[in-house]
Formats: structure tokens, sequence, C-alpha cells
């Protein structure tokens, strides 16, 4: 693991893919919500969206009579 302290630039694109998902769940949060509860809620919600990425993936992934032949 790089223990190099972060650059501007990875700081910058870590900020770019955090803030539009932190600024959205908190749109959705009650007005007087605090900083660590929509902190909190976001880690919650990015949990769930992971695993329904990987529920979608299951579901569309073919099975049995499905699945490609693979030939040789």
């Amino acid at each position: 693991m790089n223990k190099n302290p972060l650059t501007l630039e990875e700081v910058k694109e870590a900020s770019d893919i955090f803030f539009p998902i932190y600024e959205y769940v908190k749109s959705r949060m009650p007005g007087d919500a605090p900083c660590e509860d929509t902190l909190k809620v976001t880690e919650n919600v990015c949990n769930l969206a992971q695993k329904l990425r990987v529920l979608k993936e299951i579901e569309s992934t073919p099975f049995g009579f499905n699945k490609k032949q693979e030939t040789d």
C-alpha cells in the first residue's frame, strides 16, 4: 500500500465522486440533520447500493440451459 501523502489531484478525483453522493443523500434528509448523521446514512445507502448491484448481476447471469455453450 502506498503510504505517500495524497496529491491534490487524488483528493479532487475522490471529491468528484463523493460529494454528489453526499449531496443527494443530504437532500433526502431532514433539514436539521447534522453532518455526522448524513455521513452515516450515506455509508448505509452506499452499502445497500453495493448489495443491489450484486443482486442485479446475479439475476442477469445465465444459468442452466441458458448458459452459453463453450466450444473448443
